[in-house]
């Protein structure tokens, strides 16, 4: 959704409208929040990516919750299956991307990332707010499992079968730095594709026909072929922000590997420390 957009139901009053705050920052897990006070877009709840949008224990570093437990606590908060819901943050979308991908995945088809997020919303004319938004709580009907991902031990047992798309930093994936794992490199026969190189410079996504060339280039299509894209990055975070670049590129919907690199990782699975860009058999 472009800012202008969403300030033009914002102006209208939409009721159906509910606004997600999922700013997080990998170095500094309260900044978030902090930036959330400080000045949020007028009627967005705050989402916390580690509290709300993460189960305790699980897969990584940021397993996915159940999905009954999240559609308990959103409708709590007075997000609904009514509503229309549009989730920001300040990096590309590559966190909101995260509510995005779960709603959509359990299906509630009626999210939005804002393009651009909270800077594109200023940048527009959007005034912000330091209220605290409270609704009467509601029912948000989400199916009770997760579909499209793919565990580690499965996603072992098809390296090279599947098209494994890596999100994190080039230099993440060139095992060159790292900042949260104790082992640098990347999964076996993955394909290095930053989340990054999917957003302009001011954060919006890259047009249709340019995402379309660029994972073609990647080993990515229609799903006609039968050979399904499997995503992944760090935590399971910021690939669901290349899960939005495919469907904006009209190109097949891609499993999501949940746990990631840093499930990988602590497994003890082999991992390759050059710039090879993956093995196809």
């Amino acid at each position: 959704m472009s800012a202008a957009g969403l300030i033009a139901r914002l102006d209208s009053g939409d009721p159906r409208l509910r606004l997600a705050d999922v700013r997080w920052s990998l170095t500094d897990q309260g900044r978030g929040r902090r930036d959330y006070m400080a000045g949020h877009i007028p009627g967005a709840l705050f989402i916390d990516l580690e509290a709300d949008l993460s189960a305790r224990h699980g897969a990584g570093r940021h397993p996915l919750p159940d999905p009954v437990d999240l559609a308990q606590l959103l409708g709590a908060r007075g997000i609904g299956s009514e509503h229309t819901v549009v989730a920001y943050d300040d990096a590309g979308g590559s966190v909101a991307a995260r509510l995005w991908w779960m709603l959509d995945s359990l299906g509630h088809t009626d999210v939005h990332v804002l393009d651009g997020g909270i800077p594109a919303y200023v940048a527009a004319g959007g005034r912000l707010s330091t209220d605290l938004p409270s609704f009467e709580p509601t029912q948000l009907a989400l199916a009770p499992r997760w579909r499209r991902t793919i565990d580690r031990d499965a996603l072992r047992d098809r390296l090279g079968e599947v098209t494994l798309l890596d999100a994190r930093a080039a230099e993440r994936y060139r095992g060159e730095v790292e900042p949260v794992d104790a082992v640098a490199g990347h999964i076996p026969t993955a394909r290095s594709a930053p989340a990054g190189d999917d957003v302009s410079v001011t954060g919006h996504s890259l047009p249709t026909a340019v995402l379309r060339r660029r994972y073609a280039a990647l080993g990515v299509g229609t799903g006609a072929d039968g050979r399904p894209t499997v995503v992944s990055c760090g935590s399971g975070v910021t690939a669901c922000r290349t899960a939005l670049a495919l469907r904006v590129a009209g190109l097949s919907d891609p499993l999501l590997y949940p746990g990631s690199y840093s499930d990988w990782s602590k497994e003890g699975l082999p991992v390759v420390t050059t710039a090879d860009q993956g093995e196809r058999r």
